[in-house]
C-alpha cells in the first residue's frame, strides 16, 4: 500500500511541475488532502487526490470570482425623470 501512496505522490508531484499557476491553483492542497482521506477511507489514494484536485480547482475559482466581484465597482443607477 506505501507503494501507491508513493506512486500517486509522484504523480501529484509531476502534474504540479507540468501545470502553470492558474491552473494549478487549489489542486496541490486538495489532492494532497484527498489522498490522504482517500486513504483512509478504503485505499483509494488516487480517486481521492484526483477528487481533491477537482474541488480544490472549484473552490480556489469560486474564491477568485467572489474577490472579483467584491473589487468591483457598484453599478450606479441614472435617476428617472
Amino acid at each position: 500500500m506505501k507503494s501507491h501512496i508513493g506512486i500517486a505522490m509522484l504523480l501529484v508531484t509531476a502534474l504540479a511541475g507540468t501545470a502553470s499557476v492558474a491552473n494549478a491553483k487549489g489542486c496541490i492542497k486538495g489532492s494532497a488532502v484527498g489522498g490522504v482521506a482517500g486513504h483512509v477511507a478504503g485505499h483509494h489514494a488516487v480517486a481521492g487526490a484526483v477528487g481533491g484536485c477537482l474541488v480544490g480547482r472549484h473552490m480556489a475559482n469560486k474564491k477568485a470570482a467572489e474577490k472579483a466581484a467584491a473589487a468591483a465597482p457598484a453599478p450606479t443607477v441614472a435617476p428617472s425623470k
